[in-house]
């Protein structure tokens, strides 16, 4: 669920459902986990204490098995390395991926202004990298 300052991305879960595909969203916990729960177009939402939108309930995802994730992004380069809002809750939900060396899933897609493009980013060991960024510039 995007951010007041994020790129708009409802018109993707939109589509997705419109499509007849299922739709997940994050859900963090206090122990700075994240867990992934379905939601539909009538799903109830509550802010959570990062004050972001999350499902009230509904059936759980493990992450292995979604698809595409529309990953948030602060920043990001060139070669698809992106910071975030700084938990790392991302990173540690995909950590998998950076193992798997084939056709690795989910797909991270991040979802950006032109403006948030920086020339370079030092990625961290445990940073996973974006699949895909979409922007302006496409």
């Amino acid at each position: 669920m995007s951010a007041a300052d994020e790129v708009d991305t409802s018109m993707v879960f939109q589509r997705a459902w419109r499509a007849g595909k299922t739709v997940f969203s994050p859900v963090v916990g206090d122990d700075f986990s994240m867990r992934f729960v379905e939601i539909t177009p009538s799903t109830r939402l509550e802010k959570n204490r990062f004050d972001l939108w999350e499902p009230a309930f509904g059936a759980e995802i493990r992450a292995e098995r979604l698809d595409v994730v529309v990953t948030p992004v602060v920043v990001f380069d060139a070669q698809r390395h992106r910071i975030g809002m700084g938990g790392g809750y991302f990173d540690r939900a995909f950590s998998f991926l950076n193992t798997k060396k084939q056709n690795p899933r989910p797909k991270l897609a991040g979802f950006a202004f032109d403006c948030q493009k920086v020339e370079k980013i030092t990625p961290n060991r445990w940073d996973i990298r974006l699949y895909r960024v979409f922007n302006e510039s496409l």
